[in-house]
């Protein structure tokens, strides 16, 4: 099992996390791949990056459906801007907080073609830069855009996580330095679509399917008070 310098890894831990990854990437193999997951395989940053911003506090479904209109008419930071914020306000409604994202995104296409020569940034601090972007939308992009080892920790990487004992964490910035001692970082980037997907369908926040759950045996079920 590799190491990595600075990060006190954890090898006995990471053998059994990549047997349950083994087992979580079998059991979710047929559900629905998280959206942003589904517009990465476009293998363009520029389309994830706006992608996470329309995903932020919206369903799955909704930030799907906004991100194919929006791209059908805009694909580029260019013809971003060419848009006015009435009419992009229109392509991306029902996303959560649709009017103040239609900013951000002209404001951050503006700051791609100004300040990054038209191309998304592949570093971190300069995509924690663009307002709206924080470690999480960041660290999906390095990931799912430009295959930069990253642990992007959402609601349900954070839950999982704590919840397996894999973690035994307060805040998703604790949990991403956790489990980079305990994951390989060949799994990295892999790991925010499969416990997406696996929080989706079996282990949900309330009453999850612990019957039918893979990894139900070795789970801690932490903070788990009701079991379907």
């Amino acid at each position: 099992m590799c190491s990595f310098p600075g990060l006190n890894f954890n090898a006995q831990m990471a053998d059994k996390i990549v047997r349950l990854i083994t087992l979580i990437r079998k059991q979710v193999s047929g559900e629905t791949v998280p959206s942003v997951t589904e517009i990465s395989f476009k293998a363009q940053p520029y389309l994830v990056l706006i992608s996470c911003i329309l995903s932020l506090r919206t369903k799955d479904k909704t930030t799907l459906e906004a991100s194919k209109r929006l791209f059908a008419v805009a694909d580029n930071p260019r013809d971003m801007l060419k848009l006015s914020v009435p009419d992009l306000q229109k392509l991306i409604y029902p996303v959560g907080f649709y009017r103040n994202k239609s900013k951000v995104i002209l404001e951050a296409s503006r700051k791609i073609i100004h300040d990054h020569g038209g191309s998304v940034p592949s570093r971190r601090e300069d995509l924690l830069a663009f307002k709206g972007v924080g470690r999480k939308t960041a660290n999906l992009v390095l990931g799912l855009g430009f295959h930069i080892p990253a642990i992007c920790v959402d609601t349900h990487v954070h839950r999982i996580s704590n919840r397996l004992g894999w973690v035994k964490t307060k805040e998703p910035a604790d949990t991403e330095e956790a489990l980079k001692k305990i994951v390989p970082q060949k799994y990295w980037i892999e790991l925010n679509t499969l416990l997406v997907a696996f929080g989706q369908n079996i282990c949900v926040p309330v009453s999850p399917f612990c019957s039918r759950c893979f990894v139900s045996r070795t789970c801690r079920k932490a903070g788990v008070k009701k079991q379907r």
